[in-house]
Order: structure tokens, then C-alpha cells, then sequence
């Protein structure tokens, strides 16, 4: 096999297909071969049944919503912060300075750690899940952001101030435009943060949401709904990436 050889998208599609297909064949011969299994591993069939019960019983549409709303918001409140601040980080050394060590202190804090002190501070509402959200996020996005504003050709900033841009007309009309396709990039592995952090933003005092429904039916051991719950974030993931990837090619028809 080639390097960076291109492919048909029928056969991408194929081989996409396939390693779903092998996924549940291995999940399926595995729950087959276990003692107990409709409580440690149920089967592929099981999960879409408590699945399908979920939507039955229950309004887990509600849930997805909630956690929808809550990933959405708290992601694109981080990318609003991130963005700005790590230009300015990655193109001014006084920026860097005030912002890079003290960023770095703050994104190796364990972030399930400040659920306690979150709820004291902000209740145990929306705000509460989507700032879990937005502090998981935001810190891990900055260095990418400055680290992407500072590779930036020299010759194309100098250019920019030879021909009598000011620094304001050079950060928005060079550094910002040569960097936007790997902001793009960068925002769309921060959306997969995001929704990895869904869960422990609603670990404690949630009364909706799919991380709500996760450790309501752990407490009762209904591994089906947990299963069931897992798989639609992975789902959501799954066409929430795939709805950023789409316009890529569009937006940056240069690459």
C-alpha cells in the first residue's frame, strides 16, 4: 500500500463499514462467550432493545437534547476564548509570557475535581455542566492556537508590514488567514474534548442528559442503558465530526 495514496469514497465508504461490521461481530462473540452476560456485556441486539426502551419509557430525546445543548455551548464559549487569546499568545511574547504559564498550570488540573467547587459557585443547573465543559476545553485549545500563530512565515509578516500594515491589519490579514485551516482543524479534535468532558460535567447533581442516564442506570445495574447511552454519544460524535469535516474543502479550497 502506497503512502498517501487517495482511494474511491465507495471503497472508503466499504472499509468504514467494515470495521463497524468487525466491531460488533467481536462485541457479539464476546457477550456470547461470557457467563452473565445480560449484565456485563449484553449483546449488540439487547443494547438497541434497552435502547429502543430508553425512547419508549423515558424521555431520553430530552436527554440527548440537554447534552447537545450543554456540549454545543460549552465548546463554541471555548473556541470564543481560546482562539483570540492564543493568536495574541503566539504572535506577542508579552502576551505569551502572561498567558502561557499560568494556562499551562490550569490545563493539568484534573477537571472532575472542580465539579465540587463549580456547584457551590454556580448551582447545579446548565451553567454548572457547560462551564465543566468549557474549562476542559478551553486550556487544552489555547497552546494549539499559539503554537499554530507562532509557525507562521516570518517573511509573510514582514512582507505585511513593508507594505504598511499595522500590527492589527498583520494579525487579522496575514497570521489569522494563514492560520485558519489548522484553527479548523484544531477546533474539530476540541469538539471530541467536548464531548468527552460531557459526562463529567453531569457525574453529579444532573437530572437530564445522556451522563445523567449513564449513572442513573449504573446505580440499578441496567448495563443495556448504559451501553445503549455510550453508543448515542459515540453516535453524536461520530456525526457532529462529520458535519465539521464537511465543509472543509469548501472553506479552504487552497488545501
Amino acid at each position: 500500500m502506497k503512502l498517501y495514496r487517495d482511494i474511491h469514497r465507495r471503497a472508503y465508504a466499504a472499509l468504514a463499514v467494515l470495521s463497524f461490521s468487525l466491531f460488533l461481530a467481536v462485541w457479539t462473540l464476546l457477550s456470547r462467550s461470557m457467563e452473565s452476560a445480560a449484565v456485563f456485556l449484553p449483546s449488540p441486539l439487547d443494547v438497541l432493545s434497552a435502547g429502543a426502551a430508553l425512547f419508549r419509557e423515558r424521555d431520553f430525546l430530552s436527554d440527548i437534547l440537554a447534552s447537545v445543548y450543554r456540549v454545543t455551548v460549552g465548546f463554541a464559549a471555548a473556541a470564543a476564548v481560546a482562539i483570540p487569546v492564543g493568536l495574541l499568545a503566539g504572535t506577542m511574547k508579552p502576551v505569551d509570557a502572561l498567558v502561557q504559564p499560568f494556562n499551562d498550570f490550569l490545563r493539568y488540573l484534573p477537571v472532575a475535581s472542580l465539579i465540587p467547587l463549580s456547584i457551590l459557585w454556580v448551582g447545579i443547573g446548565d451553567a454548572q455542566k457547560i462551564g465543566i465543559i468549557f474549562v476542559g476545553t478551553v486550556f487544552q485549545l489555547v497552546p494549539l492556537v499559539a503554537d499554530t500563530a507562532a509557525r507562521v512565515p516570518k517573511h509573510l509578516v514582514e512582507l505585511g508590514y513593508t507594505m504598511g500594515a499595522s500590527s492589527r491589519h498583520v494579525l487579522l490579514r496575514v497570521v489569522l488567514p494563514w492560520c485558519l485551516p489548522t484553527l479548523y482543524d484544531h477546533c474539530r479534535v476540541a469538539l471530541g474534548w467536548a464531548w468527552s468532558y460531557l459526562v463529567v460535567a453531569e457525574l453529579v447533581a444532573a437530572t437530564s442528559g445522556l451522563g445523567h442516564v449513564i449513572i442513573q442506570s449504573q446505580r440499578f445495574i441496567q448495563t443495556g442503558n448504559v451501553m445503549a447511552s455510550i453508543l448515542v454519544i459515540g453516535l453524536l460524535g461520530l456525526l457532529f465530526d462529520q458535519l465539521f469535516k464537511l465543509p472543509r474543502r469548501r472553506l479552504f479550497p487552497w488545501l
